[in-house]
């Protein structure tokens, strides 16, 4: 009997996955239209994002261009361990660090508290002036916004040193300062990406609904309180994601700015992981070691996505998976 049992279950399996499989089949047939347009956006993950991965033996290999990548001969760690005995080793991780921290504890909050204070504004003109002046930043490219920088911060010739002679103060070569860089690199970014990175919760508090806003305000709360308890915790979820996504590119600030900004006065400060690879592994043609020091920046913000991702499901319910 028991072997009956079992012999029908085997038989009922197969065809179970078969049904669901004509179903699939199905499904696709009569939806062709969409798995069409995800098609090429596919094509481009695959092409350009993982049939790569593959490159990433060259780490643990002497990458020679006569052998190629498949024939150069491994050598395991090593390239990895010239990296950690490296003498600024610690100090390209603690300007990384502090770099991307800094600009994550400026850079995110700053998008939300201008998503709020546009949400608040009631003149419809005045408002879509607001929206325009805030989001018109991001448009101006990395080398304009750099040289931007340069000319107001010149000294003896920049507006910046022009208003400090004026108040009879001295002039100082702000971009030569390492205590200064760091500082000038986030304000600059959170104002050039502060309105375009408001878009996504203003969209979010459009979403709102309007009677939360009306039973606050026949009890009587005021705009803070109905921003705390209205606005705010409807757009928690997508700070959290937003939180979760930042935290796995902490290591990958960006390389352009911190390079065009970057001098023999500030290299103390400015020097970062992406700018190191850049010098040691592309200008000098090392481009296993800097494969390598690549492989750990991506280790190190998986393991910093994964915590944030544990931590914020752990705090607020909700993360990216």
């Amino acid at each position: 009997m028991s072997n009956n049992i079992i012999t029908e279950a085997s038989r009922t399996i197969p065809a179970t996955r078969r049904t669901g499989l004509s179903e699939a089949m199905r499904k696709m047939r009569r939806h062709w239209q969409l798995y069409f347009l995800i098609l090429l956006p596919l094509l481009y993950f695959i092409l350009f994002k993982y049939v790569p991965i593959l490159g990433i033996q060259i780490a643990f290999k002497d990458l020679s261009p006569k052998l190629g990548i498949w024939g150069s001969p491994w050598v395991g760690f090593k390239h990895f361990e010239a990296f950690f005995n490296h003498p600024n080793f610690w100090l390209l991780i603690k300007n990384t660090l502090f770099l991307s921290l800094y600009a994550l504890a400026i850079g995110f909050p700053v998008p939300i508290i201008l998503a709020l204070m546009i949400n608040e504004l009631r003149d419809g003109i005045f408002k879509r002036t607001v929206q325009l002046v805030s989001y018109a930043p991001y448009f101006i490219s990395t080398v304009v916004m750099v040289s931007m920088i340069l000319l107001f911060l010149a000294p003896r010739i920049g507006v910046i040193d022009h208003i400090r002679t004026a108040l009879g103060l001295d002039s100082i070569n702000f971009i030569g300062e390492p205590s200064m860089f760091k500082s000038i690199f986030v304000l600059s970014d959170a104002w050039q990406y502060m309105g375009y990175n408001a878009i996504i919760y203003i969209a979010a508090l459009a979403g709102v609904n309007p009677q939360l806003y009306e039973a606050a305000k026949l009890d009587g709360a005021s705009r803070l309180q109905k921003i705390i308890h209205i606005d705010l915790p409807n757009i928690m979820p997508i700070m959290v994601l937003l939180l979760v996504l930042n935290m796995g590119q902490l290591l990958n600030i960006g390389f352009e700015k911190v390079y065009l900004l970057q001098n023999p006065l500030n290299t103390s400060s400015s020097e970062i992981i992406s700018t190191y690879v850049y010098k040691v592994g592309l200008v000098q043609a090392n481009y296993s070691f800097s494969a390598a020091v690549g492989l750990f920046n991506s280790i190190i913000n998986l393991v910093l996505i994964l915590l944030a991702n544990f931590g914020a499901r752990r705090a607020t319910g909700s993360g990216l998976f």
